[in-house]
């Protein structure tokens, strides 16, 4: 067996920009900026987000009865309209090949289920003689999405489906699969129906499982037996209490993190969003500098996977520089047993602090900046000197570490 997602995947997804509506032209030109200016620094992922088979596919929500493209068994295919390169069935084949040619992985996603539109076509499964109005559940649907119906997993045609799928999705070329609707309840015989899926497709594909809301540690068990990635919260967006609500989080998921399963903090609302997204109009990231700098800093300290969520080619410098710092992958890569180790309610914020090997992350919650010390003998580390990963500046420590931690911010070190 292939072990998948050794480290904590770094990629671009198309949801916090464009929502249901990213054509091949924007795509590629995210492939292109993350291969020109990303690569080099560890991301290497392009995830086509959801409705990618819908032609009339909008901004600000989802359409009813969509005439979403499918092939004469009932598997979606790429909308022609937003992927010419689709044409004739080709699916996404040739957008991977031009994905793969820049040296990046490609990744789409999927809702859990079969098209409602082929159960109403009640067209054939692949390789079988079942149809597709034998194998759907229309008592467990997606409570958000109307696209599909559920799947009868006692019906032996719900996994032929799935298996049809998913090799075509792998004949594509397809490396990484957000499937979603899995976790909000806990579906678990999707959830293994799937991997089961993507064994017997024999390419080697990360499954990335979705939405997370009060996703539970008692899950851990399964995740890792089925996928290498899972979500612990719902959509998170440009708002510092969506940022400040995964300290929790990662908090108590940070002691499972290990080689092929990672627990998935959501992605980087940061760079332009908006464009024609589900949530919001066209805008700049609305978290400040610092705030941004946290997001990334805990993410990395609690070895979420790192999704950029804004649109590379129209994002500032500013914020492609911050992407670009080597310290996120090194850390990603490299650290082990991070952790918060001190959460110190105080009179406007917390002092929260976090270690993983030689990296500590200094936080401060308050809305206005605070000086904070730290003793090196809280950490369990001996020091003498702190190297700034989001700066540079190097200073000589001896029993404690003292810093000026902007509003909503943080100090990330490497002690030595």
């Amino acid at each position: 067996m292939v072990t998948r997602a050794q480290t904590p995947p770094m990629g671009w997804n198309s949801w916090d920009c464009f929502g249901t509506t990213v054509t091949e032209a924007e795509v590629l030109a995210n492939a292109q900026v993350m291969h020109d200016k990303l690569l080099a620094s560890g991301w290497d992922t392009i995830v086509v987000d959801i409705a990618w088979y819908d032609p009339t596919a909008r901004s600000h929500g989802y359409n009813t009865d969509a005439p979403v493209v499918l092939d004469d068994y009932g598997r979606q295919l790429p909308a022609p309209n937003r992927f010419p390169s689709a044409v004739e069935g080709a699916g996404f084949g040739p957008l991977a090949a031009k994905v793969h040619e820049l040296g990046l992985k490609f990744g789409l996603h999927i809702m859990r289920g079969i098209p409602r539109r082929a159960a109403e076509l009640d067209l054939p499964i692949f390789g079988t003689e079942f149809t597709a109005r034998e194998v759907a559940d229309p008592e467990h649907v997606c409570t958000w999405n109307p696209d599909n119906l559920g799947l009868n997993h006692d019906h032996a045609g719900a996994q032929a489906y799935y298996d049809a799928q998913v090799a075509q999705f792998a004949a594509w070329g397809v490396d990484f699969i957000k499937a979603d609707d899995m976790l909000a309840p806990y579906h678990d015989r999707e959830i293994a129906a799937y991997a089961r899926a993507i064994e017997r497709s024999g390419r080697d594909i990360v499954l990335s499982l979705s939405p997370g809301t009060h996703l539970s540690t008692h899950h851990l068990e399964h995740l890792r037996a089925n996928a290498q990635m899972w979500r612990i919260s719902d959509d998170l967006w440009d708002r510092w209490e969506d940022v400040h609500a995964q300290f929790a989080r990662l908090a108590r998921w940070s002691p499972f993190q290990q080689e092929g399963g990672w627990a998935d903090a959501d992605m980087l609302p940061l760079g332009r969003i908006g464009i024609r997204a589900e949530r919001g109009d066209d805008r700049s990231s609305r978290l400040t500098w610092d705030e941004q700098k946290t997001l990334l800093t805990l993410w990395a300290m609690g070895r979420s996977p790192l999704m950029m969520g804004g649109d590379l080619p129209t994002s500032g410098d500013e914020t492609l520089d911050l992407l670009a710092n080597p310290a996120l992958a090194e850390v990603l890569r490299t650290s082990s047993d991070g952790r918060e180790v001190i959460r110190e309610p105080m009179d406007d914020g917390e002092l929260i602090v976090w270690t993983a090997g030689p990296y500590v992350a200094i936080f401060w919650t308050g809305a206005s900046s605070r000086k904070v010390t730290v003793p090196l003998a809280s950490l369990g580390a001996g020091a003498s000197g702190a190297h700034d990963l989001w700066d540079g500046a190097t200073q000589d420590v001896s029993e404690q570490l003292e810093y000026d931690v902007p509003a909503h911010g943080v100090r990330w070190l490497r002690l030595t």
